[in-house]
């Protein structure tokens, strides 16, 4: 979908091009990831790119804050890609920042009724080599688990474009689906992945992450965690890779509007400076491209717009307690508030607290109902979760605070696709990046890098200079196209 441009002419107050601009030049509005991976891009191939960045930092909301109780500085939430997210780790690899990420081949499950379960690969190829390891979840029962083999079976046979707009909730009833397999596995899984609850969820998007992660190749479902704090993560190595490759990276520089002109793209700072390039990505978060680009303030109102799109919150609960509560890295809680726990001593050991403390976060998906009451009633829920996930440990609870990223990602509910548009827009010059784009991935890190280089890719075509950026998958199995027909 793209939008109508509407009369290039001049927004109310905004000057015209203060001079006509260089020849190749790109002007990138956000410093998040997909802004990283545009200009990078972009700057790589020889077009003359200057990145704007509102913040003292680069990351977007992939982001640290400093807590002034403990003095420390704290991710705002755990992020975590998987194995099956190619593109996002091809840019760590193209952008120095690789041997900051860990690869977590084991994952641990506290059922319902306290019961620990491994979760690891087998011998077995794809699709069968996680077979053992669901089998073994006691917490579902026989009648779950056939349930859960033949519903992966049904689903990785469906065709993507026959579950658009399809709610998965729905899906699941008509596959014949046990509550105790919906409750104990479905939820848990796509909530963590998708940030949405199965009734909001389109089906689409649940069926890709089954299919990518569980079912086409052995690593797909593999889980990949930062070992530095998120400031560290898009810190001096990064920058250094951006202005090896030409990118001016210019910090603090908010933007307050854009406008296309027949000779150009205007850009205006907040403090008043005017920029000029051919052309303009922005790589901002949906509902602050409207209020930069005036002349797109039609398009997002349409019934048909981007407008439509909506964002679904994700909350972390930061702990400390005087002792460590687990040795495991991360464990995964089934039927809880509490969907994921990051031991951040064991994950990120450089960065132990100065005053001796045990530091772990839980990551609440879909936090709908965490931002609508106290906080001090979340972190008592959590922390008695986790006294009776952890019922032999002597930890007490020290400190806590909960951190809420209202719009941390876009909400896949039915039918959202049809609201999300390309990178080319109908307003000459004027590009869109972010995760929230038609990029065939949910609102995911992946999904970011993949729209800053599809964005990259348009301004490379009508350069006339056309490349490839977007990275393959992960090839499937020959046994998981036979068995499944993918």
């Amino acid at each position: 979908m793209t939008g109508s441009s509407g009369p290039l002419t001049n927004a109310p107050g905004f000057p015209a091009l203060v001079s006509p601009p260089e020849a190749d030049s790109v002007i990138v509005i956000g410093g998040g990831l997909a802004g990283l991976a545009c200009a990078a891009a972009l700057g790589e191939r020889g077009c003359r790119v200057v990145l704007l960045e509102s913040r003292q930092r680069l990351g977007g909301r992939a982001s640290s804050f400093y807590d002034t109780e403990s003095g420390e500085w704290l991710d705002n939430c755990q992020h975590v890609s998987l194995g099956c997210c190619t593109n996002f780790a091809r840019f760590c690899e193209q952008m120095g920042i690789a041997q900051f990420i860990a690869r977590e081949s084991r994952l641990t499950f506290i059922g319902p009724r306290g019961t620990r379960h491994q979760f690891a690969s087998s011998a077995l190829p794809a699709p069968l080599h996680l077979a053992v390891s669901f089998a073994g979840l006691s917490y579902l029962s026989w009648s779950d688990r056939v349930s859960l083999a033949r519903g992966l079976k049904q689903l990785a046979r469906t065709p993507s474009h026959k579950l658009q707009g399809v709610a998965f909730d729905q899906w699941l009833a008509d596959a014949g689906q046990t509550p105790g397999a919906i409750e104990n596995f479905w939820h848990v899984v796509l909530v963590s992945a998708l940030s949405e609850t199965v009734d909001r969820l389109d089906a689409a998007h649940a069926r890709k992450v089954f299919v990518d992660a569980f079912l086409s190749h052995r690593a797909g479902w593999e889980v990949w965690l930062p070992t530095v704090p998120l400031d560290r993560l898009y810190g001096a190595e990064l920058q250094e890779s951006l202005r090896a490759r030409g990118v001016q990276l210019r910090l603090n520089a908010s933007v307050q509007r854009v406008q296309a002109e027949p000779g150009g793209v205007a850009v205006q700072l907040r403090d008043g400076e005017q920029l000029s390039a051919q052309r303009v990505v922005l790589a901002v978060p949906a509902y602050r491209v409207p209020k930069l680009v005036p002349q797109f303030e039609p398009w997002w109102r349409e019934s048909e717009g981007p407008g439509r799109l909506e964002t679904a919150p994700i909350s972390s609960v930061h702990l400390w307690y005087d002792q460590p509560l687990t040795s495991d890295r991360h464990v995964t809680l089934v039927g809880k508030t509490s969907q994921w726990l990051f031991n951040r001593d064991q994950i990120q050991p450089g960065a132990r607290t100065p005053d001796g403390t045990w530091y772990g976060q839980v990551v609440i998906s879909a936090s709908h109902d965490v931002a609508s009451r106290p906080a001090a009633e979340t972190v008592a829920k959590v922390v008695a979760e986790l006294a009776e996930a952890f019922p032999n440990s002597p930890a007490r609870l020290v400190r806590s605070r909960l951190v809420t990223e209202h719009r941390a990602v876009l909400a896949v509910w039915p039918g959202h696709d049809a609201y999300r548009p390309g990178p080319v827009t109908r307003v000459p010059g004027l590009f869109l990046a972010g995760d929230w784009i038609d990029t065939g991935w949910p609102s995911t890190m992946e999904g970011a890098v993949r729209s800053g280089w599809l964005a990259a890719e348009a301004v490379l075509r009508e350069r006339g200079t056309p490349a490839q950026l977007i990275a393959p998958n992960l090839p499937t199995a020959r046994l998981s196209k036979w068995l499944l027909g993918l």
